[in-house]
């Protein structure tokens, strides 16, 4: 191998492996079950605040541009709520939270 093969093949290398830890961190392709349970969620407990679909012009967070890396930011503000948001830490299951993320990152098809 020479050696501008040999660098080519360290930075495809070096660049799928940082890509993973990404993935891992933003969740990456969600199952459609788990995504449809979060839209299930978040109609009936979301969208009164945060509108149909993710879009209510009133609120201040637009969750269809909420950052994918910003993961901890939702659950915690899920959980234990965030200026007029409420907590719903203790009316949701760990795995109710997660589909909501799940739902929020996939967007409304």
């Amino acid at each position: 191998m020479t050696g501008g093969k040999a660098v080519a093949l360290a930075v495809s290398v070096a660049v799928a492996a940082l890509t993973v830890p990404v993935l891992a961190q933003t969740g990456g392709p969600f199952p459609d079950e788990q995504v449809r349970k979060g839209a299930a969620i978040y109609s009936q407990n979301c969208a009164p605040c945060h509108g149909p679909r993710m879009m209510d012009s009133q609120v201040p967070v637009d969750l269809r541009k909420f950052p994918p890396a910003e993961k901890s930011r939702f659950l915690v503000s899920v959980e234990k709520g965030k200026n007029q948001m409420p907590p719903w830490g203790h009316l949701f299951k760990p795995e109710e939270i997660e589909a909501l993320w799940a739902y929020v990152m996939a967007g409304e098809k």
